[in-house]
Parts: C-alpha cells; structure tokens; sequence
C-alpha cells in the first residue's frame, strides 16, 4: 500500500511509506529520522479500560492514547527531518516494544531527503 502524507504546517514534509514519489526525483539523502515517544497507561485509564473491555468491542481508551503517540512520534520524525533540511521522507515506519508491564516505546522512522518535481 502506498500511502501518501502530507501535513499542512509550516514545516511539513512530504513523508510515505513508499521509496519514491511519483513525479519527484530524490536530489539528496540525509539518512534515518526518528521520533520515539514512550507512554504508559494510567491506574484511572486502565480502569476504564477494563471496564470497557467487559462489554467488548473496540477500547477506545486505548485507541486515543495508542494514535495520540503514533502521532507524537511521527511529528518528532516530521520534525527532525525538517531540521536536517530535508524536505521529505521516505520508507516511514512505526515500530512498538514494550518495554515493562505498560510501559511502551513507539518509534516513527524513515530516510530524509530533499526531493524536487521532475
């Protein structure tokens, strides 16, 4: 799946999951960026949780925290890129471990570069 971002702030960056944007040639490469963002899950929000989880269905509890820190990682990525330079990224990717009971690290990555219409 291709999949296409772009963010409408003043430094974005176009960034996909792709190693190419149709119509663009990439003109330079700055390498890996990254943003990492670990969260754990509150008492009180896993309480929620729980009960939530008793008539089943989605969590939503956990749905909000678990995109608000994909989406807290991806910015920190955006941004980094941007610092570098570069004016997009490709080969976005996120990544999760847990690192102790409700304690995890989500990582966004991908390769900055400077691309341009061709």
């Amino acid at each position: 799946m291709n999949t296409n971002y772009e963010l409408r702030s003043p430094s974005a960056a176009l960034i996909t999951t792709a190693f190419e944007f149709p119509d663009y040639q990439i003109v330079k490469s700055y390498g890996i960026v990254r943003g990492i963002i670990v969260r754990s899950r509150s008492v009180i929000g896993n309480i929620g949780a729980g009960i939530q989880s008793l008539f089943g269905g989605n969590i939503t509890l956990y749905t909000k925290l678990c995109e608000q820190t994909r989406r807290d990682a991806f910015e920190q990525m955006q941004q980094q890129a941007v610092q570098l330079g570069a004016n997009a990224v490709i080969g976005m990717r996120y990544d999760a471990t847990e690192i102790a009971a409700g304690i995890t690290e989500v990582l966004c990555y991908g390769t900055a570069v400077t691309v341009q219409p061709v």
